[in-house]
């Protein structure tokens, strides 16, 4: 008898989140103590480069930009107001440029700063992870597969993915960016589709930011998760059920 348990997307994309979380922290808290901090303040700290790290992956691209939808996606549990303030300030430092439509691109500064951060970002990935070269690798692989997938559906079906991935989809990726490196950024990525996936749930269900925020655990949390997990299963569709339980087990056997 077969006593397998295939996961089905849904219920995958649920159980592999925090493992997707942790992987991410843990590389860009590598950054932040090795490094990140004393690149950061040679441009002005984070009052200046604030954004410039949340946005990288887009805004490290020659000519990225993050639409105005994207940023209000993106940073849609913060305070409006103080998000523009924010803005203003790494404006005025000479780190973002603002655009006419509410989108924002990294000044000549800016990018300077960002391909700084890009080094750093690839040397401490490659010593955290080093070792687990062929769990990268896979993961680099599959990750790859789920992001262009979700791209296509959020072409082919109009609505389906939110502001913040369309923003930030796909990651900056040039010719020979190590594959610690992009694991990282292509992790990063498919937080937004689920961050997205997430914001649909709560308002399909009649919540704001702020009354989701406050919403305690109980049978009304437990439904907003669940149709979550649903929203966010079309990546993993690309992936067999075998592929699904290796990319679980190598996100949990990575450091960190």
């Amino acid at each position: 008898m077969n006593h397998t348990v295939e996961l089905a997307p849904h219920r995958f994309a649920g159980l592999v989140a925090p493992a997707v979380d942790r992987a991410f922290d843990a590389g860009m808290r590598a950054g932040r103590e090795r490094g990140g901090a004393e690149v950061s303040q040679r441009y002005g700290g984070p009052a200046a480069t604030g954004f410039l790290v949340e946005f990288r992956t887009r805004l490290a691209e020659p000519g990225g930009v993050v639409d105005g939808p994207g940023f209000a996606a993106a940073t849609r549990y913060r305070d409006p107001a103080e998000c523009r303030r924010a803005l203003d300030k790494q404006v005025a430092y000479g780190m973002l440029h603002r655009r006419p439509d509410g989108g924002v691109a990294a000044t000549e500064r800016g990018l300077a700063f960002l391909g700084e951060l890009w080094q750093l970002h690839a040397e401490v990935t490659a010593e955290l992870w080093a070792g687990h070269e062929q769990r990268v690798l896979r993961l680099v692989e599959a990750l790859g597969r789920m992001l262009a997938y979700a791209l296509v559906l959020g072409a082919e079906q109009p609505g389906s993915a939110g502001a913040a991935f369309a923003a930030m989809a796909p990651p900056y990726e040039p010719d020979g960016t190590p594959p610690a490196l992009l694991l990282l950024n292509r992790l990063g990525t498919l937080r937004y589709h689920r961050d997205d996936a997430y914001a649909a749930a709560w308002a399909a269900a009649g919540h704001t930011t702020q009354s989701v925020t406050a919403l305690p655990p109980g049978p009304e949390r437990l439904a907003i998760e669940q149709e979550t997990d649903r929203r966010a299963a079309g990546p993993y569709t690309v992936l067999t059920a075998d592929e699904r339980l290796t990319m679980l087990a190598d996100l949990a056997a990575l450091p960190g």
